[in-house]
């Protein structure tokens, strides 16, 4: 893959580009020194990428060699290509702003860091411990700063900055043009929306940038209304953590954020990577499980709740166990050298060689492997155990036996069962009631819906992949045979040499070693991992409030650590939230649980949230409703279904540029800046205008209230009520 050219970048002269409005800012004794540290920047992010780009040609030219050489020379080419991808992608605007210190020392903050060839820093990456008060620092906590300037980027050019001062010196306001702290989050937050999230790292604030930098042990909930930041939050802490924490930096661990749905996926697609992070996974819950991609909603409430529990996920383990039983009564293995019985107390010491926990299909591949070495012992010592191997596999008494007492499984099949045959029911899961086993029956066992969804991981996590152990069997039949073919071209070598050599090669050809060369016993396994399967050394967990317990049983299975930043809002939980955080978690198996709150709300006009919050406290009295930043003076408007088309019209030709959601009209279709959502695909996502079609049609009691205080706070700008 070749590295395309650096971007040009502006003239030093030019990287300013205030409108006129703004002409008291381009005041040279404001910005001269902000020019002069930006010219160096340019001329070193231009050199960084030549060089860069010449280390990988090199590299490409070097010789691979083999092994760890080859591995090392690769992933040297991996990590300095998008090195260079990202100087690339952000030229100039990498930097986000400047602080300057107490003790006079000025810090240029970037996305990532860089440093001069005379070893100067000209960039600090954003998530060092030296660039923490950029974001920390406030006139109550100033965390060390004199004053900070966070910059706006159009298209290479600064169109726009901020300045921050701590401290009340009539000297450091004249050297600044001084603005109130609030100003940049203002500004940033009456911006247009579009598709994706925006870039918000220049604007993270103080109670968000303490969340972000929280140590990563145990599990940590942020805990915040609408608005607040959270996806902003769990996003910008997965790329922290995978830079500062020792478990994850250097991709040495893994991180995966676990988001609602995909249009949540889709709309946060850009920032980590615009933050410096490829690594990072992101997915559903249903893309854990293959059978997610055509899973639907289950329809019945009283099913869906059955399905929840984690004890449900337990009736896995009895499922698989039914098909583990060792014969009781003797066989006698026929072979070409000898008769063989295999007794039952034979068959239970092989089938007690897994180690607990192994996959039921792999568990299988070592019980065969004990019976094979328990008749092999029962035979002369020049029998060879390859030709051996393959008679016992082609014995038809035995493996009929052997498949009936540990036969292959897989996961749907018996998950299937479970729905299809009451009696397999209730052997696996005897708490259930007769009207309960009754319930869970239905005509297609394999009609999955997101309530299967935990019970097919679980059973695919204890019987493992089928296809793979297949693939490893027919690995080990054509190993042995092969080896068997070796072992015969041996013996025919031994025949013909009819006198020593002087060279010791009929010691050889006698010995072990030779043969031994030609086969190691080892069958590697090629198939390509489950990269969503783990184990990770951290998972983000986005509006956690939804999972159940069988869905925390997902993923606390791929973090056996239990390290998770647990993300949501106990108000939006759409099937109510009575427990605290800390009583959730721990009753799904959390050790330690830190508790952080966002009461901040960046998002929603204060207008929108006056009508908001008495939606969501006749439900929930206790919900934690943030409080709004700012004020739009556009007042709620409240009209009539038949005006939807004309609304929606209007503020398109009205506005060139954000985006209009229309929730509660599934008849409408989506279009160019527009969208049609439900209240669930809403969920996460912002946008300018928000139209609300007959919202009490969204159902009664604490669901239909939280439909609603989710689609009403939305909006950035405004919202209408059609009834």
């Amino acid at each position: 893959m070749s590295v395309s050219p650096a971007p040009l970048v502006p003239e030093p002269s030019s990287v300013f580009d205030l409108p006129r409005r703004l002409s008291a800012k381009a005041d040279p004794v404001l910005i001269a020194d902000d020019e002069r540290h930006l010219a160096m920047l340019a001329a070193s992010l231009t050199e960084s990428i030549d060089d860069a780009t010449a280390r990988i040609e090199a590299l490409r030219r070097s010789e691979g060699g083999g092994g760890r050489r080859a591995l090392d020379r690769d992933l040297e080419i991996h990590q300095t290509l998008s090195r260079v991808r990202a100087l690339q992608r952000f030229s100039l605007e990498a930097c986000l702003g400047r602080i300057v210190g107490t003790d006079g020392e000025v810090l240029y903050i970037g996305r990532l860091g860089l440093t001069g060839s005379d070893g100067a820093t000209l960039l600090v990456d954003w998530r060092t411990p030296l660039a923490a008060p950029f974001f920390a620092a406030t006139l109550r906590e100033p965390a060390g700063l004199v004053s900070r300037r966070r910059y706006r980027w159009t298209r290479g050019r600064i169109t726009d900055y901020w300045d921050e001062v701590f401290v009340d010196d009539p000297a450091v306001l004249d050297r600044h043009a001084a603005l109130d702290d609030q100003s940049a989050f203002i500004a940033d937050l009456a911006a247009v929306r579009s598709p994706r999230m925006r870039d918000v790292l220049g604007t993270i604030a103080a109670d968000q940038d303490e969340i972000i930098r929280a140590g990563s042990h145990g599990a940590l909930v942020v805990d915040g209304g609408p608005g607040t930041g959270k996806t902003v939050v769990a996003l910008h802490r997965a790329a922290y953590l995978v830079y500062a924490d020792p478990r994850l930096a250097g991709n040495r661990g893994g991180l995966l954020v676990v988001g609602p749905h995909r249009p949540y996926l889709a709309y946060v697609a850009d920032v980590l990577p615009s933050l410096g992070e490829g690594s990072v996974q992101t997915c559903t819950l249903s893309d854990l499980v293959v059978e997610g991609a055509s899973a639907t909603t289950e329809s019945d409430a009283h099913v869906a709740r059955l399905k929840s529990s984690a004890g449900m996920v337990g009736a896995i383990e009895p499922a698989v166990a039914f098909y583990e039983q060792p014969p009781t009564t003797p066989l006698v293995v026929e072979t070409p050298w000898a008769e063989v019985t295999l007794t039952a107390a034979d068959w239970a010491e092989a089938f007690d060689v897994p180690e607990p926990g192994t996959p039921h299909n792999d568990g299988r591949d070592e019980v065969w492997e004990e019976l094979v070495s328990i008749i092999a012992a029962r035979h002369d010592d020049d029998v060879p155990f390859g030709a051996l191997r393959c008679a016992l596999a082609s014995n038809p008494e035995l493996t009929s036996a052997f498949n009936r007492a540990w036969p292959v499984l897989r996961p749907a099949e018996i998950v299937g069962d479970l729905w299809s045959v009451p009696a397999y029911l209730r052997r696996c899961a005897p708490w259930l009631t007769p009207e309960q086993v009754s319930a869970l029956q239905r005509d297609r066992p394999d009609a999955w819906t997101d309530a299967d969804l935990p019970l097919l991981d679980a059973a695919r996590r204890r019987i493992g992949d089928p296809e793979a152990a297949m693939r490893r069997r027919r690995r080990r039949a054509t190993v042995d045979a092969e080896h068997e073919r070796m072992s015969q071209v041996v013996e025919d070598l031994i025949a013909a040499q009819v006198h020593d050599d002087g060279e010791g090669l009929m010691t050889m050809l006698r010995g072990e070693d030779l043969r031994n060369a030609l086969d190691d016993g080892v069958v590697a396994d090629t198939d390509t991992p489950d990269r969503l399967a783990g184990p990770f050394a951290h998972i983000v967990v986005d509006e956690a409030q939804e999972l159940t317990d069988a869905q925390w049983q997902m993923l606390l299975h791929r973090c056996p650590s239990k390290s998770f930043t647990v993300v949501g809002d106990r108000a939006q939980a759409r099937h109510g939230f009575t427990e605290s955080w800390s009583e959730r978690l721990q009753r799904v198996g959390f050790d330690g649980v830190t508790m952080s709150g966002l009461t901040i709300n960046y998002r929603t006009p204060e207008e929108i949230m006056t009508e908001a919050e008495p939606v969501i406290r006749t439900a929930l009295p206790d919900a934690n409703v943030p409080t709004s930043v700012r004020r739009t003076g556009i007042p709620v408007r409240h009209g009539d279904r038949s005006e939807l088309a004309g609304i929606v019209d209007e503020w398109l030709s009205a506005h060139d540029e954000g985006l209009v959601c229309v929730i509660g009209a599934p008849d409408v279709a989506d279009a160019d800046r527009v969208r049609s959502l439900t209240p669930t695909l809403a969920k996460g996502l912002e946008f300018d205008l928000v139209v609300l079609v007959d919202p009490e049609s969204f159902g009664e009691g604490i669901e239909g209230a939280v439909d609603r205080y989710v689609a009403m706070t939305r909006a950035t700008q405004q919202l209408v009520v059609l009834s």
